[in-house]
């Protein structure tokens, strides 16, 4: 038993740096060019095949972490929903798929709120970060059904909701890195990456946002 676990930790840590280094990869290439594809499909079948093994991991005897089981199921969301918002550059309307995908977020998301208060007026370890991870997908998800209400054909946002979440991800890649990978695994480095990815994701919106306000008045 032992030893199968070992392996899938193995498996699980080699497609994590796959994710990691084709990820950064993906943030550093021109976006929207071939090799920004390329690497960002290896980001994401590394960081869903990484993911996916250690919530297996999780379900092992002596192995139950349900912290790091809620922290893969966020970074599942983030990989399937930031590829999930490149179909409405070519779609106005929100399908079952990605409702479901936000639904199931925004449910996991008030478990970990709730745990994180519990743990938090019980002073139980790791409380703060149930909290906190717990209050960021639940608001990513409230926002994708206020996106999803408000789509239309002239306000898509697609590619804000795409670099948004990929990012999200990848701030997931690098956390993981640093806690497992280093052994460091205090509160400054579990919300440090998230902190710096949030202010990253700030600034491509408002560039994006001048894009659209310069295309705008040479239109008219």
């Amino acid at each position: 038993m032992e030893l199968t676990i070992k392996i899938l930790i193995y498996i699980h840590a080699f497609f994590g740096g796959i994710g990691l280094i084709t990820g950064i990869g993906s943030v550093i290439v021109k976006k929207g060019k071939p090799l920004h594809r390329k690497t960002g499909k290896l980001f994401s079948i590394g960081m869903l095949t990484s993911s996916i093994l250690s919530l297996i991991v999780c379900c092992f005897p002596k192995h139950h972490n349900i912290f790091l089981f809620l922290i893969g199921l966020f970074t599942i969301y983030l990989v399937i929903s930031g590829n999930r918002a490149l179909t409405f550059k070519n779609k106005a309307k929100a399908d079952l798929t990605d409702k479901i995908t936000s639904g199931t977020m925004l449910f996991f998301s008030v478990i970990m709120i709730s745990l994180g208060i519990y743990c938090q007026l019980n002073s139980i370890e790791n409380g703060i970060l149930f909290t906190f991870f717990g209050g960021f997908g639940f608001y990513m998800t409230v926002k994708d059904f206020i996106y999803f209400r408000n789509l239309s054909e002239k306000n898509k946002g697609w590619l804000s909701k795409h670099i948004g979440k990929m990012i999200g991800a990848l701030i997931a890649s690098i956390t993981a890195f640093i806690v497992a990978g280093l052994g460091i695994g205090n509160i400054i480095t579990w919300i440090t990456p998230s902190i710096i990815g949030t202010l990253y994701i700030i600034y491509w919106n408002r560039k994006l946002k001048s894009k659209t306000v310069k295309t705008i008045k040479v239109q008219v």
